[in-house]
C-alpha cells in the first residue's frame, strides 16, 4: 500500500491531536460513541462560490473564522472545494481542539460531474482526484463525511445523471473500504426539487449496500421568515421521509427571501431552527447547516470579511447563537435503528434516472489497491469533458470492477482541460449558494435559485403519495 508524504504527515498529525471520536452512523441517525449526535453546522466558503478558496490550507484564514465557530455554538462546517495537495493539518487540529467536525465536498469547479457529459466527466482523472481528497482527510478523526457530489440534480430534466452519481458514491465507499482505517460517511447533498426529491432520496438509498450513501443532505430554503411547520413542508417532508433508513440533515438552510424578524429589523428570524431539533423532527431529521458563514455577493452571509477582521454581519450572528444553545434535543430522538433501505423507483416523466450505472473505469482500479498517489491540488486540469484513454462510456453495462478490461476499446471523447468558465458551467456545483444565478441553471449552485423553487406551493408534495409509499 503507497502513501504520500502528505497523507503520512496528515495521519501523524491527527493520530497525535486527536480529540474528538469519530462520527458514526447508526441506523437513520449519527452517534458518537453511545450518544446521537446533531449537526449544528456552518457553511464555510469565504470568497463564494465564484472563488476558490482553501480555508483549512491557510493557517491564518481557519484560526481568524474558528473563535467565530466556537462564539456561534458550531459543532460543523461543510467545505466546498479543498486543494488536496496542501496542508491541512494545523487547520483540522484547530477545528477538533474547538469541538467541530468537518463535511467536505471531494469535488472542485472543474472536477466534478458534469450535467452536460455525466458519463465522459466520469473519468480515471477525476477519480484520482477524488481518492487523493479523500486520502488527505481520511486520518483526521474529526472528518465527518464526504459529499460525492452536490445538486448535480436541480431540475426535472437531468435527473439522467443520477447513476454516475452513483458508480462515485460506489467507488468512494469502496476506496475507503481498502484504505482508510475506519468507515466514514459517503453522501450526497440534494437541491429541493419538488418535482423528483423523493425519488432521488429513494434511488441512492436502493440496491446493493456498496451503491447507497450513507447519509442525505438537502440544499432546503423552504421555510422563508416566520414561516410554520406546516406551512413550509417541514411537516410533509418529516412525514414522507418518516421511515428512511439513513439519517438526513440540512447541508444548506436559511432563506433570504423573507429577511425581516418579527420586530422588522432586517434580518433572518431563523425560527426553522427551534422546530429543526425538537421531537417533530428529530425521528427523521439530524440537524443542519446554516448557509452560510461569510456575506458574499449572494447575500447569505451572517458575517463580514475584510482581511483579517470579522465583523457581525447583522444581527442573524446572535439570532442563530440563542437559537443553537437552546437547541438540545435529549436522548436519542426516536431515531429508528433498523430501517430498510428503499425501492428503487420507476422510470417517469420526472425521474430518468434509470439508466446504467458506469463500473470503474480500469486505470482507476490500481488506486483501490495501491492509493490515489500524488495529489494535484486545484492546478488539476478539467476532467468534465472527458479522458482520451478512458471513460463511464467504455463500462457501461458492466458494474464490476473485476471484470472491466484494462485493453478494452477506448473512449473517444475529448480530452479534459477546459477553462474555468465553461466547465463550471456545466459542472456538479462543488462551490453551492446562489452566487451565481446567470449560470445557476447549470452550474450547480444553490441558494436563491433553488428557494424559488422549494417555496413554491407543495403541489409536489400533494402529488407523491406513492413516492411517499414507497419511502415509507
Amino acid at each position: 500500500m503507497k502513501f504520500s508524504t502528505l497523507s503520512v504527515a496528515a495521519a501523524l498529525a491527527a493520530s497525535a491531536s486527536a480529540a474528538l471520536d469519530p462520527v458514526e452512523v447508526k441506523g437513520n441517525a449519527f452517534f458518537v460513541g453511545d450518544k446521537r449526535f446533531y449537526i449544528k453546522g456552518i457553511d464555510y466558503q469565504p470568497g463564494g462560490s465564484s472563488k476558490v478558496v482553501d480555508p483549512l490550507a491557510d493557517p491564518k484564514i481557519c484560526n481568524r473564522d474558528i473563535k467565530w465557530f466556537k462564539d456561534l455554538g458550531v459543532n460543523a462546517v461543510r467545505i466546498y472545494t479543498v486543494d488536496n495537495s496542501a496542508d491541512h493539518s494545523e487547520c483540522m487540529k484547530a477545528l477538533d481542539d474547538a469541538g467541530i467536525y468537518l463535511i467536505l465536498d471531494v469535488n472542485t469547479p472543474l472536477i466534478s460531474v458534469n450535467r452536460a457529459k455525466p458519463y465522459e466527466s466520469y473519468n480515471a482523472a477525476y477519480l484520482q482526484h477524488v481518492f487523493a481528497t479523500i486520502d488527505t482527510f481520511k486520518d483526521y478523526s474529526n472528518t465527518l463525511g464526504f459529499f460525492a457530489a452536490n445538486e448535480v440534480i436541480n431540475a426535472k430534466n437531468n435527473t439522467n445523471t443520477a447513476p454516475v452519481i452513483k458508480a462515485v458514491v460506489r467507488d468512494m465507499k469502496e476506496y475507503i473500504k481498502n484504505q482508510a482505517k475506519r468507515k466514514i460517511p459517503v453522501g450526497y447533498s440534494a437541491a429541493d426539487v419538488s418535482e423528483n426529491r423523493y425519488e432521488m432520496a429513494q434511488y441512492f438509498n436502493c440496491g446493493p449496500e456498496e451503491e447507497r450513501i450513507d447519509m442525505l443532505g438537502m440544499n432546503d430554503y423552504s421555510w422563508c421568515g416566520n414561516s410554520t411547520y406546516e406551512e413550509s413542508d417541514y411537516e410533509a417532508k418529516v412525514k414522507a421521509y418518516g421511515n428512511y433508513s439513513i439519517p438526513i440533515f440540512l447541508s444548506e438552510f436559511g432563506c433570504n427571501e423573507i429577511r425581516h424578524n418579527a420586530k422588522g429589523n432586517p434580518e433572518r428570524p431563523f425560527t426553522e431552527i427551534e422546530t429543526l431539533y425538537s421531537d417533530k423532527m428529530t425521528p427523521v431529521f439530524s440537524g443542519g447547516l446554516v448557509y452560510e458563514y461569510s456575506q458574499e455577493s449572494n447575500d447569505y452571509g451572517i458575517v463580514k470579511i475584510d482581511g483579517d477582521s470579522v465583523s457581525k454581519f447583522n444581527g442573524e450572528f446572535d439570532i442563530i447563537k440563542a437559537a443553537f444553545a437552546k437547541a438540545n434535543p435529549q436522548g436519542d430522538g426516536g431515531y429508528k435503528k433498523d430501517g430498510k433501505s428503499s425501492t428503487c423507483p420507476a422510470r417517469s416523466n420526472t425521474w430518468e434516472g434509470d439508466g446504467p450505472i458506469p463500473g470503474i473505469v480500469p486505470r482507476a482500479k490500481d488506486y483501490m489497491k495501491n492509493g490515489a498517489g500524488k495529489p494535484e491540488g486545484l492546478s488539476q486540469q478539467s476532467t468534465q469533458e472527458g479522458d482520451s484513454h478512458e471513460s463511464g462510456l467504455d463500462t457501461i453495462g458492466n458494474k464490476d470492477p473485476k471484470e472491466s478490461d484494462p485493453d478494452s476499446n477506448k473512449s473517444d471523447s475529448s480530452s479534459s482541460g477546459s477553462s474555468g468558465s465553461s466547465s463550471s458551467a456545466s459542472s456538479s456545483g462543488s462551490a453551492s449558494g446562489s452566487a451565481s444565478s446567470a449560470s445557476s441553471t447549470a452550474s450547480g449552485s444553490s441558494g436563491s435559485q433553488n428557494s424559488a423553487a422549494a417555496n413554491a406551493p407543495a403541489a409536489g408534495v400533494l402529488a407523491a403519495a406513492a413516492i411517499m409509499a414507497a419511502l415509507l
